[in-house]
């Protein structure tokens, strides 16, 4: 064996027991050595290969259940889309004054759903992450609260605070807020637990209080997550703003839906350019906000 030139060493990507066979100089191997590195090299691949494998088969099976090879049904549509297409031209802003005040309020909507939001995550944050937590009891509630939140899809959330609280932006806010406590807070509390636990433990050596140790140790190194985190909430909190619009909640979604109703197509056209160029704004808006930040 220690004949075996290095030229010939094995190319596996796969490490076996922290050893890559493709980096091993096998002059002076152990026989026995190299073919377990060889063996557990393939047996990584072919796991792999099966676990590539039940993806492909989940993914295919929802392809199937969802209708997608359903090619016959998916041509029949596309005159349709074409006919619709061809009544949007040209679109019709006739009306665009009237949408300024809808489109404000959407824009309110978004940045009072993530301010409200981000006021009950942080504190929520700290207590379902496992370094910040007082008790495990205080853990796993304040996960279950967080996935109950986030489970519920603001839509839903949206129709049962309009039949609460009425017509108007309040429960579009309401319903922002509720769903994004729940992403805000579980990306908050994921950030705290990975922080660096040494300036942490410096901090409590030296007596600070639990509100000094956050404050001081844990705050300065989560702070560019939670505000990546609140930059990218608010610009989707914008985009579902004006889906929850067409349950009542106000802001340009009603607009849009009234529209659809009496099947005015140019002026659906006009305020889908009008919530692209907002959208645009906003994602603009957000990324020189990273950049400032970074």
């Amino acid at each position: 064996m220690d004949q075996i030139s290095t030229d010939i060493a094995p190319t596996r990507p796969n490490a076996v027991d922290g050893v890559d066979p493709a980096r091993v100089d096998v002059k002076g191997l152990d026989p026995a050595r190299f073919d377990a590195l060889l063996d557990g090299s393939r047996a990584r691949e072919r796991r792999a290969l099966i676990r590539m494998a039940i993806v492909g088969t989940i993914v295919l099976v929802s392809f199937w259940l969802t209708q997608l090879f359903d090619f016959k049904r998916l041509a029949e549509g596309i005159p349709a889309i074409l006919q619709i297409g061809s009544e949007m031209m040209p679109p019709d802003f006739t009306r665009w004054q009237a949408w300024l005040r809808p489109l404000l309020d959407t824009l309110a909507m978004s940045i009072a759903g993530t301010a409200f939001a981000v006021i009950f995550s942080i504190p929520l944050a700290f207590l379902a992450a496992t370094n910040t937590t007082p008790n495990k009891v205080v853990y796993h509630a304040t996960r279950l609260l967080l996935n109950l939140f986030r489970s519920i899809p603001e839509l839903i959330k949206g129709i049962i605070l309009v039949a609460a609280v009425g017509f108007g932006v309040l429960p579009g806010v309401l319903a922002l807020g509720l769903h994004s406590i729940g992403m805000v807070g579980k990306f908050f509390a994921e950030a705290i637990e990975h922080v660096d636990p040494k300036p942490i433990e410096a901090a409590r050596a030296a007596g600070a209080t639990p509100v000094q140790v956050i404050w001081h140790a844990i705050l300065p190194q989560v702070m560019p997550q939670m505000l990546d985190t609140v930059i990218y909430r608010w610009e989707y909190n914008f985009r579902a703003s004006v889906v929850l619009g067409a349950v009542g909640a106000g802001g340009i979604g009603t607009e849009l839906i009234s529209s659809l109703r009496i099947m005015d197509y140019q002026q659906v056209a006009a305020i889908l350019l009008c919530i692209l160029a907002c959208v645009t704004i906003v994602d603009s808006v957000g990324i020189a906000l990273r950049r400032k930040l970074a």
